[in-house]
């Protein structure tokens, strides 16, 4: 799948802006470059990374099915 820039929502809640996607030199495995949004949608400093697996996995609890983080807006 790929991964457009742009804000995301986090199934529990919160907001994410995703700046690129970045790749591991030995395996190739791509990963989610991103910053955590405050309340205020401000960015905070620190970029975080997760693999784009989890980024795009399905959550199957009982109180919510469906994406891991969903696309909202554009930057």
């Amino acid at each position: 799948m790929e991964i457009k820039p742009g804000i995301y929502e986090h199934f529990k809640g919160g907001l994410y802006e995703v700046h690129f996607v970045a790749k591991r030199s030995e395996s190739l495995e791509e990963f989610i470059v991103y910053k955590h949004l405050t309340p205020d949608k401000k960015s905070t400093r620190d970029f975080w990374v997760r693999p784009a697996s989890m980024w795009f996995e399905e959550v199957d609890k009982p109180e919510y099915k469906g994406h891991r983080f969903t696309f909202v807006s554009e930057k």
